[in-house]
């Protein structure tokens, strides 16, 4: 009874996966059967008999092959597991120009909303994946589709043959309902295989697509190191510079009262050297802000260690011992923990957090968790973003679990080889 029901199981699961690989397989065949019908119930006489479904099959020629393919891939990563990249093109950043116009990669605009609504046109016309997602909406009507066919057809031959009278037509039903139970559980599988060999980006694709990638990356880069150079050069503008100024104006004056008004040339001495505290206070937390004296000289690991004694909730920092990484790999992870644990502290009202570095043969891995109010949201322009930006230059990745209540988990992941 245990193996019956098992079977039985398996069967309803699979009766219900080979309709869906049916409904999605069979779309766009539906379609052009719809508008061939179209036409000949409007009959010859009408005007309109052909030219409307003509256009309506091409228009869903166009349209529904990515729709199809990503529900494809969707059904296969969650049923098998197996997930099969897109490959489809991606945007480029999209950049303001000095003269007020944008940029996006193929043409100027007055308006940002003109200049990304134009490169998602021109982008998705172009992409070369266009093609291959065509050639599959074509391929798995005939593969994948008539074979998950087979269960759901099986049961309406079935429901037809039962409501017969005839002894002929009851077999027919009986025979029809075998196929569909004997069917079910396997007939959905041909979909993974088939996808894989047909969905799957081209080489070329692929490289089109990573050189993109690598692309957008660099515009990245390049925005983000310019926006640093401009918070460097206001801090030292606003701070260092200025008290260094007020230095050397207050010692100019002291030494022009140094025989007038002693007591005044001492007091503006003492100012400056308050001042001269003060400044190199400053550059010091500037320093601190750029690549911090603990994680060049002691590590990365030394470094969050030491970051954790100065912030105001208890941090418990695990680490494999002995790991050194490169400089620019340390100081993308370091400041991704800053970002996480100073997120922990000001919004999500932490009082503990727990920060692991493991690496193993695939690359660093960073997690951290803290016990705060969770709900943590990815905002465009965010330190979040930010950060994500910061690991995908060394194809790091950023996944962060936030639910509203807590806790939040984060998880960087960089691929690299300690030394």
């Amino acid at each position: 009874m245990s193996r019956l029901g098992a079977w039985l199981t398996r069967a309803g699961v699979g009766f219900v996966r080979a309709c869906a690989v049916a409904v999605v397989a069979m779309v766009m065949p539906a379609v052009w059967a719809a508008s061939v019908g179209l036409g000949i119930w409007w009959g010859p006489g009408n005007p309109w008999s052909w030219p409307a479904p003509f256009v309506l099959v091409c228009v869903a020629t166009l349209v529904l092959p990515r729709p199809v393919c990503r529900a494809v891939r969707f059904l296969v990563a969650r049923w098998t597991g197996t997930v099969i990249p897109g490959g489809y093109r991606q945007a480029g950043p999209v950049t303001r120009l000095s003269t007020g116009y944008w940029w996006n990669g193929f043409s100027y605009e007055r308006t940002r909303r003109d200049a990304l609504m134009d490169q998602k046109w021109r982008v998705r016309w172009r992409d070369p994946a266009n093609g291959r997602d065509l050639r599959f909406a074509a391929i798995v009507p005939f593969t994948a589709g008539v074979v998950a066919c087979l269960p759901p057809a099986g049961v309406a031959v079935a429901a037809v043959g039962f409501v017969r009278p005839e002894p002929t037509a009851r077999l027919v039903g009986v025979l029809g309902l075998v196929v569909a139970v004997v069917s079910a559980p396997y007939a959905w599988r041909c979909l993974e295989p088939v996808a894989v060999r047909f969905l799957r980006p081209s080489p070329a694709m692929a490289l089109a697509g990573r050189v993109n990638e690598l692309t957008a990356q660099r515009a990245d880069t390049t925005i983000a190191q310019a926006a640093e150079i401009r918070r460097i050069e206001r801090d030292l503008h606003d701070g260092a510079q200025a008290r260094l100024v007020g230095l050397g104006l207050s010692l100019a004056t002291a030494e022009k009262l140094m025989e007038s008004d002693p007591e005044a040339a001492r007091a503006l001495m003492r100012d400056a050297r308050e001042g001269a505290t003060a400044s190199l206070t400053e550059l010091r937390e500037l320093i601190q802000g750029i690549s911090p004296p603990v994680l060049t000289e002691r590590g990365l690991a030394d470094a969050v260690r030491a970051l954790a004694l100065d912030l105001p909730l208890d941090v418990t920092v695990h680490a494999d011992a002995g790991l050194k990484l490169d400089s620019p790999i340390e100081s993308a992870v370091y400041f991704g923990v800053v970002e996480l644990l100073t997120n922990a502290v000001r919004h999500a009202q932490a009082s503990r957090a727990l920060v692991s570095l493991d690496h193993d043969d695939v690359g660093l891995v960073v997690e951290v968790e803290d016990d705060g109010r969770g709900g943590a949201v990815e905002r465009a322009g965010g330190g979040i973003a930010g950060l994500r930006r910061r690991l995908a230059v060394f194809d790091g990745t950023l996944e962060i679990t936030s639910p509203p209540g807590g806790p939040t988990r984060a998880r960087m992941m960089v691929p690299c080889v300690s030394s």
